[in-house]
């Protein structure tokens, strides 16, 4: 990578500050999966909230210390990994006697166990793979201001999908309940819904900001750095492919059997970096490489609907048209009205909040008449009836 020479050594400490981190998240991953299995979401949200304030406390920390920020900021993180770490642990150990430490051997749940980690494994190594990789490739063949472009518009997705991860997180362990009982209408009918709503998350909460990214990405840094912009909006269209499919590949996990789905998917994921490699080689610009990726997660999602219908009886079709078509048609009619009135309307605070409030409006509109059925419709009426009879 391209680093400058009076900065390798604090690059170097960030380096093994962050490979600390890793092993932090490791150790307490068990533990996360523990409390999803047991469905406290409340632990997990009390953790997040208080994962997101120490995150706040270091940017503080950082404008007061007064000491090299870079490396301040990597044990400042790896500090903060270790306080949640520490608090998964010691909440599990306390409420769940499966967490706690003892002496086990059987030697056929091991060979199950490591069959099953080590394909997981794999695939998550390829979306280490993809992500850190075409970082590399970036960094090789532009200058590190395309990598700080990268950088910022992947913390405006992180922040757009946190509102997916958290739904996921809830409804990952109720398909896999509904494939252990034999019940496969209903996780169908789970994995359908899931995926329609983890799609219109993202696409809710991020249509004003893809719309209006030049003027909040101006509001926000003071300056709009090139390439931040389409990064951003390319960034956030793979995020909700992606998120669309999680749901498969919860019920591909369920089943057990992941070789055929991680080889297949990882591999796929892979070929990110190669295929970007032969473009940027032979001169395309750097948004290249995320229409590569753009390209490959639809790919892979349909990878997937094939993999979970070898796996278990699903229905393909059904899903292509009711999710993946419904979802599209969706996107198309709540993007008219907004992006006509950013177009035609020249841009200033006040536009802005205007185009804003309007594509707000305009999702939940299209979402409610045409990206749910009528037993959504009503489900979601409910709800908002109930809302407001509750403040009544």
């Amino acid at each position: 990578m391209t680093i400058p020479a009076d900065r390798m050594v604090a690059a170097n400490w960030v380096y093994q500050f962050s490979i600390l981190a890793c092993v932090a998240s490791l150790i307490v991953t068990p533990y996360n999966a523990v409390i999803i299995a047991r469905e406290r979401m409340n632990v997990y949200a009390y953790v997040g909230i208080l994962e997101v304030v120490l995150k706040l406390a270091v940017v503080y920390l950082l404008l007061v210390i007064p000491v090299d920020r870079l490396t301040t900021y990597g044990l400042l993180i790896l500090l903060s990994q270790i306080v949640i770490a520490v608090i998964y642990m010691l909440y599990c150990t306390r409420h769940f006697a499966e967490a706690r430490y003892r002496v086990y051997w059987d030697g056929s749940l091991f060979r199950e166990l490591v069959s099953y980690s080590g394909w997981n494994l794999f695939g998550s190594a390829a979306g280490v793979v993809k992500g850190q990789g075409l970082n590399i490739l970036l960094n090789m063949f532009f200058t590190p201001a395309v990598n700080a472009a990268r950088g910022i518009a992947y913390q405006v997705n992180a922040a757009i999908t946190q509102f997916f991860t958290n739904f996921y997180t809830a409804v990952r362990p109720q398909i896999t309940k509904y494939y252990a009982q034999g019940d496969m209408e209903e996780m169908t009918k789970l994995i359908f819904r899931s995926s329609k709503m983890s799609f219109y998350l993202i696409m809710l909460i991020s249509m004003p900001v893809i719309i209006e990214a030049p003027y909040i990405v101006s509001l926000w840094l003071g300056q709009l750095p090139e390439y931040v912009v389409p990064f951003t909006r390319l960034i956030i269209a793979i995020s909700a492919i992606d998120a669309m499919a999680s749901p498969l590949m919860t019920a591909a996990h369920a089943t057990g059997h992941i070789r055929l789905y991680q080889s297949s998917v990882g591999t796929m994921v892979m070929l990110n970096i190669p295929v970007s490699y032969v473009f940027l080689r032979l001169g395309f610009p750097p948004l290249t490489v995320f229409y590569v990726s753009l390209a490959i997660s639809v790919v892979c999602l349909f990878m997937r609907l094939w993999i979970v219908r070898r796996l278990m009886p699903f229905p393909v079709k059904e899903y292509v048209v009711r999710v993946f078509g419904t979802s599209l048609a969706v996107c198309t009619l709540a993007t008219i009205a907004p992006v006509a009135v950013h177009i035609a309307v020249d841009g200033n605070i006040h536009t802005v909040l205007s185009v804003c409030a309007l594509s707000l409006l305009s999702c939940a509109v299209s979402i409610y008449y045409v990206g749910l059925d009528r037993h959504e419709r009503k489900f979601v009426a409910g709800i908002v009836r109930k809302k407001i009879l509750h403040k009544q």
